[in-house]
């Protein structure tokens, strides 16, 4: 019997993976490292010499996880004690434990695409947490207002239709239904396709 599939990985050149963890991610921490050091005089108006220094700081690890994340160095456990901490660590005990290599650590390019994905953004918000008093700043609020904004017709559009569909759809069969399924998806899978052209 065979296994499960392999996990998609940046490990394959030129797959979605690859490019992401190579081009996207890389992209992602350098305008987060942007946005930081845009708000300077707004840490510094709210907390003084503080809130420059708490700017450096997350500035220095977001930097650095770019560093690790480029040159495809081992995965880390998380340091700073969160709710969340210890099943990151526990994770990432687990992939370590399904890896062959001679190291036996994993890796950017090497590790599960959805996993390196989302310990990226794990720990950028580590980054932010290690650097009070701007602990509580949310580095992505600007990228969400605009998506929201400019998500606006497409939510309207969805909307609609699911107003309209609701009036029929009792009276639908199952072809019909399934039809309107794929209609709501295609209407939300344009909308995400904006979003994702916006943040990538």
């Amino acid at each position: 019997m065979a296994g499960p599939p392999a996990s998609l990985s940046a490990r394959d050149v030129g797959s979605f993976a690859y490019l992401s963890v190579k081009d996207r991610s890389p992209q992602i921490l350098t305008k987060a490292i942007d946005t930081l050091h845009r708000h300077k005089s707004e840490f510094f108006e709210k907390h003084g010499e503080k809130g420059l220094e708490a700017e450096k700081k997350a500035i220095s690890l977001l930097s650095k996880l770019r560093n690790e994340l480029q040159t495809d160095k081992p995965i880390v456990p998380l340091v700073e004690k969160f709710v969340d901490t210890d099943i990151w660590n526990q994770y990432l005990e687990y992939q370590q434990s399904l890896l062959n290599e001679s190291d036996g650590k994993p890796r950017w390019f090497l590790s599960p695409w959805l996993f390196v994905e989302c310990y990226m953004y794990r720990r950028i918000h580590e980054a932010i947490i290690q650097s009070p008093p701007i602990d509580d700043f949310d580095i992505f609020k600007e990228l969400k207002d605009q998506n929201f904004f400019e998500s606006q017709e497409s939510i309207i559009a969805l909307c609609t239709h699911l107003q309209e569909l609701r009036k029929t759809i009792e009276d639908l069969d199952e072809n019909q239904l399934k039809n309107e399924f794929f209609k709501v998806l295609q209407i939300s899978l344009w909308g995400n396709k904006c979003d994702l052209s916006l943040s990538g």
